[in-house]
């Protein structure tokens, strides 16, 4: 009998120990939630990623993207905060500057941008403002003094197509009517080509990584009135960056503050996060395996065959920045709710 049970307990404590050592995403699935149409350059990031993603997790789990498009990434923004479980198997890629709008205080707003799960992001992102080159404005100069203000196209009030407009109008004096509502980044280049509007800004990088942009470049399409960063981008070298232009425009210190804060949405590049209250194994597991991925010589490989830039941020130093942006004072505050009104 003494054996009999002796014989259960070492059973018991077998498949015990056995599934204690069970990976915790092994036969799971992670669903990963771009908040843009599919082909635009964050979802390209999102889907470039996702593969590489779960190969660094234990317990190889799979892994399904499913597009949430929709007021430049606030509807999958929501989602991730209000809907999602915090269990580790729901991610998503979103605007780096959703946070304009909490603080400005937008009611469609359902998040906590300091609260969200940092994952971490794919790359750095400065950025450009196009110009159809068959328009009058040939330069920034030209926008200035133009009678009829040139009209970009953005998807929402938190994309750069329209906040980096309005900045420039901030910063420099120009004026631009910008027409918001387009579904995802192609439908606004279509409506450049047609000629409904006549400029977008959008980041450096998605610029260099598909078309139309290739054929664009070629053809002369469009013109590029100014870039952001410290300093020009190597591909972009005739385009004035908005630092120098506001030196040579004497903007105003209370306008180069602005900036600064609006800017540092770059900061962010192409951010991955998870639910709040997402657990902190789960959190660890994700952030280490994203880090492991975009090190990956595969995806490395892949990304410069589709001219996708790769200069990661780890989770953690979002999560710092996260909560340093939602702590303006309540000048730039105006100033930002003045800038984004619509």
């Amino acid at each position: 009998m003494k054996q009999i049970l002796c014989a259960i307990f070492l059973s018991l404590l077998s498949y015990t120990g056995v599934h204690a050592q069970t990976p915790y995403y092994q036969g799971k699935t992670i669903k990963l939630i771009p908040g843009f149409p599919a082909g635009v350059a964050y979802d390209l990031y999102a889907r470039l990623t996702a593969p590489y993603l779960v190969k660094h997790i234990p317990g190889k789990p799979e892994i399904i993207v499913q597009n949430m498009p929709g007021a430049g990434s606030m509807i999958a923004a929501n989602y991730l905060y209000t809907v999602a479980k915090p269990d580790g198997l729901t991610i998503g890629s979103i605007l780096p500057t959703l946070y304009f709008d909490q603080l400005i205080g937008r009611k469609e707003v359902q998040f906590d941008w300091g609260k969200f799960t940092w994952i971490g992001s794919s790359d750095r992102s400065n950025h450009l403002l196009y110009m159809r080159a068959d328009s009058p404005y040939k330069t920034i100069h030209d926008v200035l003094k133009a009678a009829e203000p040139p009209k970009c196209g953005s998807t929402g009030t938190g994309a750069t197509g329209y906040y980096l407009p309005k900045l420039i109008e901030e910063a420099l004096g120009t004026k631009f009517t910008v027409v918001t509502g387009y579904p995802g980044g192609a439908d606004i280049d279509l409506a450049a080509e047609r000629g409904e509007i006549q400029c977008r800004a959008l980041t450096i990088a998605a610029f260099h990584s598909r078309e139309p942009y290739h054929t664009w470049r070629k053809n002369g399409f469009v013109r590029i009135l100014l870039q952001t960063g410290k300093k020009p981008d190597s591909r972009l070298p005739d385009a004035p960056t908005l630092a120098n232009l506001m030196n040579e425009f004497k903007t105003p210190e209370a306008s180069r503050r602005l900036a600064t804060a609006v800017l540092a949405g770059g900061d962010f590049g192409r951010p991955m996060v998870a639910p709040p209250g997402t657990g902190v194994e789960q959190v660890k597991i994700l952030r280490e395996a994203y880090r492991k991925a975009l090190s990956d010589p595969e995806l490395l490989a892949e990304a410069k065959k589709k001219g996708l830039d790769i200069d990661p941020t780890p989770g953690d130093e979002l999560e710092t920045l996260a909560k340093e942006v939602t702590l303006q004072p309540p000048q730039i505050v105006e100033r930002m709710k003045k800038m984004l009104e619509k």
